[in-house]
């Protein structure tokens, strides 16, 4: 399953249809005010009323699974609903401070929204790729591209690999996850990688070189490089720059990452790679510690992914 909880649902409602059960996906298509989830959240929905996601976080999922229940049993057509501060249903859902949504239903149908399009999203996610869905909320029909009045674009799964089982990452580890980032930490010491110092993560304990060029990091990945070990880091950094990672990251002093540079110069690695590696990583928030030291990694990632998909 993905880190990002839209693509989550969306998978979800491709698992059951495969299942043999009928499904309906809600997607928020529009927003005013106090609407507490962003266009293009989803909500599927299973004909026995089993659901997951969401589109407001209150009451008006209720009416929305009721419509798209009996959109299921019909076997055609689709709806959008409106709903706003006058709605009794929106007041207790959190619209009461003047907020508005409207809310798309279709089937996971080819005349509503093809599950063989969803399934190119979620191959086309998994796979780094940006994709997109367009939707006519007029005749309930979704397409590939970005040609119809409501489009919902889905950047790729974010990943990061850390280089070093070391006390900042432990509390980078948190962070990126909260941040929806599957993170993988990636250190050949085995005095480093030890479970009980990571509990419930799973640890990688070959050479980075080794690791990375399994894990492939693509346009949605990001490395941070923080053992200060230039034989553990500049390998990673020399496989992160063959890679079309967003954000890659090294600790040290500037005076460390000079000499990092002009090791990866060496390694034929020329200005606009080298202009690639952060370093030292993480914003200049005045960090003291690893875990500001690790907000500011966090942030700064972040940064970079935000100018990522703009440049998209």
């Amino acid at each position: 399953m993905t880190g990002d909880e839209d693509l989550a649902t969306l998978a979800r409602a491709l698992e059951w249809q495969r299942a043999g059960h009928g499904v309906a996906v809600a997607t928020v298509i529009s927003t005013w005010g106090s609407a507490p989830r962003r266009e293009g959240s989803h909500l599927a929905v299973r004909a026995d009323g089993l659901f997951e996601g969401s589109v407001s976080g209150g009451c008006v999922e209720a009416e929305v699974i009721l419509a798209a229940q009996a959109m299921i049993a019909d076997g055609a057509g689709h709806a959008v609903l409106e709903f706003g501060v006058a709605d009794s249903v929106a007041w207790t859902a959190g619209l009461a401070c003047g907020g508005r949504i409207a809310i798309m239903v279709q089937r996971l149908a080819d005349d509503g929204l093809p599950a063989a399009l969803v399934a190119d999203v979620l191959a086309g996610t998994a796979a780094g790729e940006g994709m997109a869905i367009s939707s006519d909320p007029a005749t309930g029909r979704s397409a590939a591209g970005r040609d119809g009045p409501f489009v919902r674009d889905y950047p790729p799964p974010r990943r990061l690999f850390i280089i070093g089982a070391v006390h900042i990452a432990q509390a980078l580890v948190p962070l990126a996850q909260g941040l929806g980032v599957a993170t993988t930490v990636i250190d050949p010491r085995r005095l480093f990688a030890a479970d009980d110092r990571f509990a419930g993560l799973v640890l990688d304990r070959r050479w980075p070189d080794e690791a990375l060029a399994e894990y492939q990091p693509n346009a949605a990945s990001a490395v941070v490089a923080l053992t200060h070990d230039p034989k553990i880091d500049d390998v990673a950094l020399a496989c992160a720059l063959q890679s079309p990672a967003h954000y890659i990251a090294a600790l040290g002093s500037r005076k460390n990452h000079a000499g990092r540079l002009e090791r990866l110069a060496a390694l034929g690695h020329g200005p606009d790679d080298l202009a690639r590696v952060h370093g030292p990583a993480g914003l200049a928030i005045g960090a003291i510690g690893p875990a500001e030291i690790a907000l500011s990694i966090a942030a700064q990632m972040t940064a970079m992914w935000r100018k990522a998909l703009i440049r998209e």
